[in-house]
């Protein structure tokens, strides 16, 4: 649909991208009133590399490198995706102090990927690059995605087989003092519980699958502009280390991500439950015949690891509900309501769910949370002028900066869209690979629309 109403554009014909996709709209949220032009890298929230690889390349022992199997399919998968890879070989600066390079560049990058492999911890220099990543994440918005290659997550969580071994020779070694070992010991433990990929459990030993998983969990995280410090929010609301039952609630006008800004939630914290359920699209679902009897069944499915439940009625699945969760710690998610029996059907009183349980409701109406008795409430504003920059050259580009001689084009494109995540990505997707003469035609289209409808203009 907006592809096709795009298209007519192209061509002259007559159409309405405000109300396809909310373009157009003077309620625009640019807290910064600036416009990318006056913005440099020493004061916007950019950075100068999108992923920063952490790993250790040759095992000695074995006769393996990663570096020439997995590492470098990794790499050319993610370049190919257009997303910006440190390597230590190319990126440091002539003359540069390695680790001094490093540390900075962990420290300039969005994300670090760090591949634990077997002989990962015996690394002294791989352990101290650890702890600075975990100190960027905590401290700068960085990210870390751990992937976990042949090893398993335990064994990284609590220092056990190969990794045991190597903190053996480590604490053996007279020139590595005491402390520094227990902090490599408890960075490698909060590393561990950070929500990544297993090569076996994840892609079931299939080394193609897996790096397939992880170029679109970086392309998220690289699209969605401040996800990480949106995610850590609503984890805060969550108070995930109570006894509780808590529910909480994301809400926003339709476009704004919080369906995504969910999935992302869900898939950091879900292993931390006896069982977990992310229902989808309430709102379209519920209204078809027994909508609401599959979604009850879907959550029981979901959470029991069984099949074939027998529900009749939503109160047969209310009463199954209660009694198959009861005493359980879950983790159910609901996509789009918008209405009150939805949550009654599906999460309706804390006394169904076992302590340490948690409910997370996206909606568009915040009076429904109230009338849900949420313990707190996250809004998902409209992105701000850089942000919406970065967003809209990314569907555009490929890349967070414009394509010389589009610079200018590219700003009137993000005023037109408003700070809507799905603007700008619808915009900036049909105008990806287009002349500059089109650019100019539907910019000049999307503003005539837009002055029309200003009071000031008429």
């Amino acid at each position: 649909m907006i592809g096709a109403t795009l298209a007519e554009t192209a061509n002259h014909s007559g159409w309405d991208l405000t109300k396809s996709v909310a373009i157009g709209s003077h309620e625009s949220n640019f807290t910064t009133g600036q416009s990318p032009l006056s913005f440099s890298k020493s004061n916007s929230n950019s950075w100068d590399h999108d992923v920063f690889l952490s790993f250790r390349g040759e095992d000695r022992i074995r006769g393996e490198d990663i570096r020439k199997s997995f590492l470098s399919h990794l790499i050319s998968a993610l370049e190919l995706a257009g997303i910006r890879v440190f390597l230590d070989s190319i990126n440091l600066e002539r003359g540069e102090n390695i680790p001094d390079g490093l540390l900075k560049a962990i420290g300039r990058s969005r994300i670090s990927i760090v591949v634990f492999s077997k002989c990962y911890a015996y690394s002294e220099w791989c352990l101290d690059e650890l702890v600075e990543i975990l100190h960027c994440t905590n401290t700068k918005g960085h990210s870390l995605i751990p992937i976990f290659h042949k090893v398993k997550p335990t064994h990284v969580r609590y220092q056990t087989e190969e990794f045991d071994k190597a903190f053996v020779l480590h604490e053996s070694n007279s020139q590595v003092d005491a402390e520094r070992v227990r902090r490599w010991r408890e960075t490698l433990t909060k590393a561990a519980d950070c929500s990544g990929w297993d090569l076996e459990s994840d892609a079931n030993g299939f080394e193609a699958k897996l790096i397939e998983r992880v170029v679109e969990d970086v392309l998220c995280k690289v699209n969605l502009v401040g996800i990480d410090s949106y995610t850590k929010k609503i984890k805060d609301l969550l108070k995930l280390g109570t006894a509780e039952v808590r529910a909480v609630g994301i809400y926003g006008k339709a476009g704004m991500g919080k369906t995504t800004l969910a999935k992302i939630t869900y898939k950091q914290i879900c292993d931390r439950f006896e069982g977990s359920s992310f229902l989808s699209d309430i709102e379209e679902i519920s209204v078809e015949p027994d909508g609401l009897v599959r979604l009850q069944k879907h959550l029981l499915r979901d959470i029991l690891k069984m099949e074939n439940f027998k529900i009749d009625s939503i109160h047969e699945g209310i009463d199954l509900i209660k009694e198959s969760l009861q005493g359980k710690k879950v983790l159910v998610v609901l996509d789009n309501v918008n209405h009150i029996k939805q949550l009654h059907a599906l999460a309706g009183n804390s006394e169904w769910l076992g302590p340490g349980s948690r409910i997370l409701a996206t909606t568009r109406d915040e009076l429904l949370l109230t009338r849900l008795g949420v313990h707190g409430k996250f809004k998902v504003e409209e992105l701000n002028y850089w942000e919406s920059f970065k967003v809209f050259n990314w569907y555009a580009f490929g890349k967070v900066d414009a394509r010389e001689g589009y610079l200018e084009l590219s700003i009137r494109a993000v005023e037109q869209a408003g700070g809507v995540p799905l603007a700008l990505k619808a915009l900036g997707s049909f105008l990806q690979g287009r002349s500059i003469d089109v650019w100019k035609r539907v910019l000049e289209y999307l503003e005539s629309e837009s002055s029309q409808g200003d009071p000031e203009n008429t």
